[in-house]
C-alpha cells in the first residue's frame, strides 16, 4: 500500500472468501491506473482466483506478475475473453477507454468490474445501460473511497442502524496529491481523463446517494478550475458541486489536486454526514498531526459522543457481495441503477460546470 501516491494506493484486508478456490475465476485487462491492484486485492481476499492479465505494456504486466505470481500473462485480450472459465474481467485502462472495454467484455458473456470513473461521456453511459439490459451481466464500478475504506463502510452500518436518524446532508472533501512527476501523459488530457468532477468527483456523488438513500439527485451548481498546474492547460486541479436528492437530502463536495507535500498520505479525505438525530465525521486516510493511520470515525447523537478507530476491524464486504451477485444474479453489493446514476450525475456536474481561475475570472465551459 503506497500511502503517498493515490494512483497506486491499493488497500489490503483480511481473507474472507465467499467461494472456494477456482469457483470464481477473474482476469485483469488494462493496467493504466494503479487502482487495478486494489480491485484485485479485494476480489482475491473474497475468494476469487486470478488467472490472467493482459496489457499492451509488457513492463506493466511484469510488475503485475511480481505482485500476483499466480497470474498468467495473456498474449492478447481475446485470449482472455475467449476463456470460458473467466467469470469477471477487472479493468483500469485509460478512463475514456473503459466503456469500450466493458462493451467487449459483456459481449463475451462476462461480468465487468471497472475503475472509476467508468465513463467520460453521457453517450458512453447510455451504451453501457443498453448492454447491461441486453445481456443481464454486471457492470460494476470501483468507487473505492466508500467501498475500500473501513470507516466509510462502518458509517453506512451506523446509518442503517438509525444511529443519526434520517440523513439530511452529506458534506465531502476529496483532496489528492497531484504527484505530477509520476503521472502518465493521459492524466492531464481532458479527452482521456474526462475532468475532475467526472474523475474523483464520482466518489463523492456515489457516497452521497448511498448514505442519503437517494435514487436520484439534481446537480444545482458545479465549478472547476486550474489554480496551480498551468503547465497542463487541460488539467483541472479544483472542482466542487452542490446537489439535491429526490428525498430532500443535500450534498456539497469539493475535490482537488492540491494536497501539500507535508501531509503524510496522498489526501486527507473526509466526510461529514448530518442526520436528524446526530452526525458522523469520517477521517478516511489520516487523522492529521495525531495518528498516521486512517479509518477514524466520530459519532455524536442523543446518547453519546464517540470515537472509533476502525483500521483492520470492519473489512470490505463489497467484494464478496459482488462475487455472489455475479453467481446468483442478485444485487446486494450495489444495484446497477445506483452504479450508473452516480456516473450520470458526475458527468452532468462536469458538463455544466463553470470554469474559474486564479485571476478570479469566471467562464462557462
Amino acid at each position: 500500500m503506497k500511502r503517498n501516491d493515490g494512483m497506486n494506493y491499493a488497500p489490503k484486508g483480511k481473507s474472507a472468501p465467499v467461494v472456494t478456490d477456482g469457483q470464481f475465476i477473474i482476469a485483469a485487462i488494462g493496467l493504466d491506473h494503479g487502482h487495478i491492484y486494489g480491485m484485485c486485492n479485494g476480489l482475491i481476499e473474497a475468494g476469487a482466483t486470478l488467472k490472467w492479465v493482459y496489457d499492451k505494456d509488457s513492463k506493466k504486466v511484469a510488475e503485475f506478475c511480481k505482485t500476483y505470481p499466480q497470474v498468467q500473462p495473456a498474449q492478447s485480450e481475446k485470449e482472455i475473453l475467449e476463456d470460458p472459465d473467466v467469470k469477471l474481467v477487472a479493468g483500469a485502462t485509460i478512463t475514456s477507454k473503459r466503456c469500450d472495454l466493458g462493451l467487449r467484455v459483456l459481449d463475451y458473456g462476462k461480468h465487468y468490474f471497472t475503475d472509476k470513473s467508468p465513463f467520460t461521456t453521457l453517450e458512453q453511459l447510455e451504451l453501457a445501460r443498453k448492454k447491461t439490459a441486453e445481456t443481464g451481466l454486471k457492470w460494476a464500478v470501483y468507487y473505492s473511497e466508500r467501498l475500500h475504506v473501513e470507516s466509510a463502510v462502518f458509517a453506512g452500518q451506523l446509518i442503517e442502524q438509525g444511529a443519526i436518524g434520517k440523513v439530511v446532508q452529506v458534506l465531502g472533501t476529496g483532496p489528492h496529491r497531484s504527484s505530477v512527476e509520476s503521472r502518465p501523459r493521459w492524466f492531464f488530457e481532458r479527452e482521456y481523463y474526462g475532468g475532475i468532477l467526472c474523475d474523483i468527483g464520482s466518489h463523492q456523488i456515489e457516497q452521497f446517494l448511498f448514505y442519503s438513500g437517494a435514487k436520484d439527485a439534481k446537480v444545482v451548481h458545479s465549478k472547476i478550475g486550474n489554480y496551480k498546474h498551468h503547465q497542463y492547460p487541460e488539467f483541472e486541479d479544483f472542482g466542487d458541486a452542490t446537489l439535491i436528492a429526490d428525498n430532500g437530502a443535500t450534498n456539497y463536495f469539493r475535490v482537488d489536486w492540491l494536497t501539500p507535500d507535508g501531509l503524510k498520505t496522498w489526501g486527507d479525505g473526509r466526510t461529514m454526514i448530518l442526520g436528524t438525530d446526530g452526525y458522523i465525521e469520517i477521517r478516511k486516510y489520516i487523522d492529521i498531526a495525531r495518528d498516521e493511520d486512517g479509518d477514524h470515525l466520530y459519532l455524536v447523537n442523543h446518547d453519546r459522543e464517540q470515537h472509533f478507530s476502525l483500521n483492520g476491524k470492519v473489512g470490505f464486504p463489497y467484494f464478496g457481495e459482488l462475487i455472489l451477485d455475479c453467481l446468483n444474479d442478485t444485487e446486494n453489493a450495489m444495484t446497477q441503477e445506483h452504479t450508473f446514476k452516480a456516473a450520470e450525475l458526475c458527468l452532468i456536474a462536469q458538463r455544466d460546470a463553470i470554469y474559474v481561475n486564479d485571476e478570479f475570472k469566471v467562464n462557462r465551459v
